[in-house]
């Protein structure tokens, strides 16, 4: 294998052993926020889509799904659609990487501020949903 390619497989390996990195630290950030009763905290991970609920329509509109981790726990996401695109096609099965602010409940908890903040005072967040990132 020439020397070129062996360098861009290398660093394809080097990123994607990154990002399963990355989702195990946050997936464990969840899990201790979750046991620990913590909110308001920042975190970066991915799972898959178990359930789509409708819009919340009380006050900013938020589109709202639930996501199963590797390690078992749910997530409600709530993506504030006034304020970011609305993932297309979503569907049970799906895979979808977050970053946003995770809030404790009873039931595992609930990601937010997946989107920008107009007023830039509140760290911005995103979702990825096949290949697309929507903030």
């Amino acid at each position: 294998m020439p020397l070129k390619q062996l360098y861009r497989l290398a660093t394809l390996l080097c990123l994607a052993s990154f990002s399963l990195l990355v989702h195990a630290s946050g997936e464990q950030q969840i899990a201790s926020a979750y046991k620990n009763k913590v909110s308001d905290l920042q975190v970066n991970s991915a799972g898959y889509v178990i359930r789509v609920l409708s819009d919340d329509e009380d006050g900013s509109r938020h589109q709202r799904f639930i996501l199963k981790l590797a390690n078992g726990q749910t997530l409600l996401v709530a993506h504030n659609i006034d304020l970011a695109p609305r993932l297309k096609n979503l569907r049970v099965g799906d895979k979808v990487e977050f970053y946003g602010e995770y809030e404790w409940n009873s039931k595992g908890g609930v990601i937010h501020w997946t989107h920008h903040d107009p007023a830039g005072r509140h760290v911005d967040g995103w979702l990825k949903h096949r290949g697309v990132q929507y903030d």
